[in-house]
């Protein structure tokens, strides 16, 4: 059964320290105008139910912006997998798609083809650059029951899928892209 979007939350893996470009906050990162964060919000508006953002500082600007924002529930500093945790927990829908914010842009089908692939377990990305682990549908309750095993381990997004039996989803022609460095940065046309 292919969820629809009452089934679905859009949770926004905003939680990262940005080392690489000296701890800028990239939700913040405006590209024409439209800070990171609320880019995703815009875009997915129509496709989910419910979004929620992991992050874990200027907490007060998610909520000037109306965003339902939760902190990682784990105190050591462990990556992404502490703030899919956060998220997780935070889950009231079925499904969750997941998002970094750092990306500089998804296609249009992005959603639909997941959701057409995930089966029961759950759907990730493969890009032109390779698997992107965190562009992901999951099924939220098994997802739930396995974070203590996957927080407990390696803490690899790409084992907790494995595990999860999840499915990817080759998109030929597709590249997501990231803002990690300041070229990144320039490439996306974004000044600081």
């Amino acid at each position: 059964m292919i969820p629809t979007p009452s089934d679905i939350t859009l949770g926004i893996l905003a939680g990262g320290r940005a080392t690489r470009l000296g701890g800028l906050d990239k939700a913040w990162l405006e590209r024409d105008g439209v800070a990171q964060v609320l880019r995703w919000q815009r875009r997915f508006a129509h496709e989910v139910d419910t979004i929620l953002v992991s992050a874990n500082r200027d907490l007060h600007r998610y909520r000037a912006a109306g965003l339902h924002v939760v902190v990682d529930r784990s105190e050591r500093d462990i990556g992404p997998i502490a703030g899919l945790d956060a998220l997780a927990a935070a889950c009231a829908t079925p499904w969750m798609l997941t998002l970094p914010v750092d990306l500089v842009g998804v296609n249009e089908c992005l959603l639909p083809t997941l959701a057409s692939t995930a089966g029961d377990a759950g759907a990730f990305a493969i890009d032109d650059d390779g698997p992107q682990p965190l562009v992901a549908l999951w099924r939220a309750a098994p997802l739930r029951d396995a974070m203590d095993d996957a927080l407990a381990g390696s803490g690899a997004i790409h084992a907790l899928q494995h595990a999860l039996g999840m499915a990817s989803v080759r998109l030929a022609g597709v590249r997501f892209g990231n803002l990690n460095t300041p070229d990144d940065l320039a490439n996306a046309g974004i000044t600081t």
